[in-house]
């Protein structure tokens, strides 16, 4: 795995400790945090390749603190906490958390959770792309439908040649073929 700045933060300081040592052991950077404020904080002032967070803090708790630092930049979130009550797991399930475990946990569990959370964001951030290139093609494509039709419309031509046209005059402005629609269509 890849070397990492994890984001810690946990009221514990037995816990907090013990956590850092695990994670610099593993050759990761780890900055501690007391509580979800001071979390928030040192986001704010470098964005972390992952952030782990006991739910039950003082001040502001690990929930409200993802969700403050979700805000600013995406991160992937892991909580961990001495409580396993329903409630929380459900509030938890609300945010685009990548991971739960509960106190006491193995090294080992640690470390293949921390894993699977980063590859797993990765495949959401590689999906979330996909999908905004295809929302942008077929935005694209519905643009260059509308001015086809339009340019039928108006000029008693075929599909075939509203499009040539189109294509021309993109070659011929040095344009793409959507900012070329994007004009015919607002040429009225």
């Amino acid at each position: 795995m890849k070397k990492l700045d994890i984001l810690i933060a946990d009221d514990e300081s037995i816990i907090r400790l013990g956590l850092k040592q695990i994670l610099e052991d593993a050759g990761h950077t780890v900055y501690a945090a007391k509580d979800g404020a001071e979390a928030v904080r040192l986001a704010e002032g470098r964005t972390p390749n992952l952030a782990i967070l006991d739910i039950k803090m003082p001040e502001l708790d690990g929930l409200a603190a993802a969700r403050t630092i979700l805000d600013r930049a995406r991160v992937p979130i892991i909580f961990l906490t001495a409580y396993g009550e329903q409630e929380l797991i459900e509030r938890a399930t609300r945010l685009p958390v990548m991971g739960y475990l509960i106190k006491p946990f193995k090294e080992a569990e640690l470390l293949a959770m921390i894993e699977i959370a980063i590859n797993r964001f990765g495949e959401h951030a590689q999906t979330a792309q996909a999908a905004a290139e295809m929302e942008s093609e077929l935005s694209a494509r519905r643009t260059i439908d509308r001015a086809k039709g339009l340019l039928m419309q108006r000029e008693g031509i075929s599909e075939l040649e509203a499009y040539n046209r189109l294509h021309a005059r993109a070659r011929a402005e040095r344009r793409t073929l959507q900012q070329v629609a994007e004009t015919v269509s607002s040429e009225r």
